[in-house]
């Protein structure tokens, strides 16, 4: 592919861009799963079941932070004072019970005993550190049977799992787990889930049956991603899911406000926001527009301004099949902004972006597709201000700038760009709608590397 410069004096850069094999146009695309507590995951089967399938659960839980206070607890939960609880960690880490984070036939006491031991103490899971800051607290289902069921959704449709040996060593019993692809837009039926429970007892083969029909119709109603349910049980005809885990697809959020309620998606385990996300955040809760920026490497020598999510996940996903995802300094994407706002942004990614120079190259990426809407001639006059404002900074960090724009004035707004890195003396690249959206990723990649 060819990868042409545009600037004033009608010079064309020609550079080859090679694209890893991996990149192809049937590669599966990538939806934006986020993870949500198992209180939350709860919550939204045993609410929207009895809609769905008419099955009604007898889940009873309850979430505890810091923040809690075990009188008010008690009082919103009496269940909580005659009934043997389970506590454990709600984390988004799995592996629990093996790490002997799982407290089994407690009364509330022992409950409180428990959380307080274990609130805020730090812990490593498969090489993530981090503080336990929430539980769940559940009843305690004494029982002899445990059964497995997932639902991963994929390219074409979504894959069913099942088996009757689940628990902490599924992953171990594997070949005794069933699997049946139901494609997208289908139901599944009796038929389909026929294979799944064909082995089990008569006596609950419908319950069951049911009940993996029940939760398939949540996960596509709700639009989850993913659900496990790792061990779930029946108890003199009572379903219980004993361990669940569930990821949402967070770009259907529009249609789910109502039906998924004031559902938390935390920050993975062992991540703690940093200074300059908390920034960003704090500045998008006063507008409109749309401002993220997530910190994933302060040693990173990628760092990118892009408008719009699906842009920035694409430059995210070009940088990685390129091989350099570990170079990424950040994912940033903003839509709407004001000036101030783009200045405030910029700001944030340039202070990251120029900090402990070392003497080795640095590239910045503002690219995006072709907008409709955006005047790309002052799209980018709070960056400007921004650059002028870090100079002495840009030039001590080797930062190089590559632009890949198009839309309305976007010769104009390429022309003020190439300007400003002619004023400070900071290399700067442009690129108008000719060229292929994600090349300048190639060119950073060749310039941190020379």
């Amino acid at each position: 592919m060819n990868l042409q410069v545009e600037s004033e004096g009608a010079i064309f850069l020609r550079v080859e861009i090679h694209m890893d094999e991996r990149w192809r146009s049937d590669q599966k695309p990538k939806m934006v799963r986020k993870k949500i507590r198992e209180y939350d995951s709860k919550r939204l089967l045993k609410d929207h079941l009895p809609r769905l399938a008419g099955i009604h659960l007898s889940i009873c839980s309850a979430q505890v932070t810091e923040s809690t206070d075990f009188t008010e607890l008690l009082n919103k939960e009496p269940w909580l004072s005659s009934t043997r609880s389970v506590a454990k960690p709600d984390m988004l880490f799995g592996k629990r019970g093996k790490s002997g984070l799982v407290a089994l036939n407690l009364d509330f006491a022992q409950v409180i005993e428990f959380i307080k031991q274990h609130l805020g103490v730090e812990v490593e899971i498969e090489g993530c550190k981090g503080p336990i800051t929430t539980f769940i607290v559940e009843p305690f289902i004494p029982h002899d049977q445990e059964y497995y069921l997932s639902i991963n959704s994929e390219r074409l449709g979504c894959t069913v799992n099942f088996s009757d040996c689940g628990g902490i060593e599924i992953e171990d019993n594997w070949d005794k787990v069933k699997s049946v692809f139901v494609p997208t837009e289908k139901s599944l039926t009796v038929e389909t889930i026929a294979p799944l429970i064909a082995t089990l007892p008569s006596e609950v083969r419908g319950r069951i049956g049911n009940l993996i029909m029940g939760v398939f119709a949540v996960f596509q109603d709700l639009d989850f991603s993913f659900i496990e349910m790792n061990p779930f049980t029946l108890v003199n005809e009572e379903l219980y899911p004993l361990d669940m885990r569930v990821e949402l697809d967070e770009c259907a959020a529009f249609r789910n406000e109502d039906k998924w309620g004031d559902v938390e998606f935390p920050m993975p385990f062992g991540r703690v926001r940093s200074p300059e996300e908390i920034f960003i955040d704090a500045l998008k809760e006063k507008s409109n527009a749309t401002l993220k920026f997530v910190l994933l490497n302060r040693k990173g020598r990628i760092w990118k301004l892009i408008p719009g999510g699906g842009s920035s996940l694409i430059y995210v996903d070009a940088v990685g099949h390129l091989g350099y995802a570990s170079e990424l300094g950040n994912y940033t994407d903003y839509t709407g902004t004001s000036e101030e706002e783009m200045y405030q942004l910029a700001m944030t990614i340039l202070n990251c972006a120029t900090a402990n120079p070392d003497g080795r190259k640095r590239a910045l990426l503002i690219g995006g597709n072709i907008s409709n809407t955006a005047n790309i001639a002052t799209t980018y006059d709070g960056l400007i201000r921004a650059l002028k404002e870090k100079k002495s900074e840009l030039k001590l960090a080797k930062l190089h700038i590559f632009v890949r724009r198009g839309g309305q004035n976007h010769r104009r707004g390429l022309a003020k760009m190439l300007a400003v890195g002619k004023e400070l003396g900071v290399p700067v690249e442009v690129y108008g709608p000719e060229a292929i959206m994600t090349g300048i990723c190639n060119r950073a990649i060749e310039c941190i590397e020379s």
